[in-house]
């Protein structure tokens, strides 16, 4: 393990709920409104030789920049004649854009769930070169390959990942009696009764879990995997239709109002900063949280004689959900279609995506979960029980992550906004709402195709 802790910061692909109610229009509408040109030929053998100066374009800020450009350097060490200069701490929405526009971008670094859809057609297929360079899409883990592609177009490949799961504080949960974390919704709903305590004012002093979507990491997206649930079926909103949908908001709705809705928002509200030495699972506040690999670091730094464990996130029973896996949301890297380096972009996005030493090195630095599978098996990887967790559940067939579409981050913003106001009602017209929803969101689609 390393000597010296890292300082844990939050970058633009964690908050997938900020990113996803952040990205919405403007994007899209920028995207919508440019005409990029076509692919061009890809040369029958890679070149022996590279030079040219390219433009890196990524959102990786202060520590976690550090960390990645240490990674460019080492691909300069490799390609002496390559200059990569690089635009670091850049929103995923000024990137698009840029490259929407005709800026100087030859290659890019987003976030999948948010960009990929609106940013495709602006991208370089990667396919031809893939299967030039023999590189296949078999390299990566669980469902990183398929989840960089959209609409059968390669656009880009995946770099590291951030998986969600359950932390549990093992003090608190071991006090009451329990020595395994829940399995299922129902059990951690039981569990986290169990362990919330009331001021004499009826007030909560310590909550078991807080089950408020818009908090922290719960979002409509990182909660439906844990229950199989449908967002499209042919190639348009299919909310309304999977009944896993209303069954996880049912059981989500039923434990907030157990606890008291007005009750939990003011806790909420007295809470410290989710990126702070103040997290409220850091501090004891909450036992057990949903949360990403990253969450490590930070107990690493600031809370470092916490006891706690790491466990994929419980699921809804008999639902079709597999236990063992987790929402997943990748990093990926692209070449800008209107680059005059081509060869160059080709040559540092496959080696930001494949290189096995460059990947281990992210990893390790960004204390993120590498996609490519000879990353996640190195023995160079640092990984403790709590951080191996991640690592496994980012391999597991019951992976998952919401569906790339053309309107991006729109989809599951919809999805958050119904949602959000839901948890304060009295749970009435769930059916209704999620074919409004379904509406909406074929709406947005539709204006989207018709540009």
């Amino acid at each position: 393990m390393r000597t010296a802790k890292p300082t844990p910061t939050p970058r633009s692909g964690r908050r997938i709920g900020a990113v996803l109610a952040a990205f919405a229009t403007g994007t899209t509408l920028a995207l919508s409104g440019c005409a990029t040109p076509g692919d061009s030929p890809v040369a029958a053998t890679a070149p022996t030789h590279l030079s040219g100066t390219i433009q890196l374009w990524h959102h990786y800020t202060s520590r976690e920049a550090k960390v990645f450009q240490s990674v460019v350097d080492d691909f300069e060490r490799k390609n002496p004649d390559v200059k990569v200069r690089v635009h670091s701490g850049q929103q995923d929405t000024k990137i698009t854009q840029v490259v929407a526009s005709g800026g100087d971008v030859d290659v890019l670094i987003t976030n999948v769930n948010a960009t990929l859809g609106t940013a495709c057609k602006s991208m370089s297929d990667l396919e031809p070169y893939m299967r030039r360079d023999n590189v296949s899409a078999d390299a990566f883990q669980g469902i990183f390959a398929g989840a960089t592609a959209f609409n059968g177009r390669r656009c880009s490949l995946p770099t590291t990942s951030d998986v969600y799961g359950l932390y549990f504080n093992t003090t608190v949960l071991n006090a009451a009696g329990y020595t395994q974390p829940p399995r299922t919704l129902q059990e951690l709903e039981d569990m986290a009764l169990k362990l919330t305590t009331f001021n004499g004012d009826g007030s909560i002093k310590t909550l078991g879990f807080n089950p408020l979507i818009g908090t922290h990491q719960n979002t409509s997206a990182t909660f439906s995997g844990t229950a199989g649930v449908t967002w499209t079926k042919d190639g348009d909103s299919a909310i309304a239709s999977s009944p896993q949908w209303q069954r996880l908001m049912t059981w989500q709705h039923d434990f907030v109002r157990k606890i008291g809705y007005d009750k939990l928002k003011t806790f909420t509200a007295g809470l410290g900063d989710e990126w702070s030495a103040n997290n409220s699972f850091q501090t004891g506040r909450v036992a057990m949280a949903l949360d990403g690999e990253w969450r490590v670091a930070f107990v690493d730094e600031q809370a470092p004689n916490l006891a706690y464990g790491t466990a994929p996130f419980p699921i809804l029973a008999d639902s079709g959900a597999q236990y063992g896996g987790g929402f997943a949301s990748a990093a990926d890297v692209g070449v800008n279609k209107r680059s005059g380096h081509k060869e160059a972009a080709w040559a540092l996005v496959k080696y930001l995506a494949t290189d096995t030493d460059a990947a281990v090195k992210l990893a390790n630095g960004l204390k993120n979960i590498p996609t490519l599978k000879s990353a996640a098996a190195s023995p160079h990887l640092e990984a403790t029980p709590q951080y191996r967790t991640f690592i496994e559940a980012s391999g597991h067939p019951a992976s998952n992550t919401s569906p790339v579409t053309e309107i991006g981050s729109t989809l599951a913003a919809t999805m958050d906004n119904f949602w959000t106001g839901y948890q304060q009602g009295a749970g009435g017209g769930l059916l209704k709402g999620l074919k409004d929803v379904d509406t909406d969101i074929n709406n947005a689609l539709g204006l989207r195709r018709a540009k």
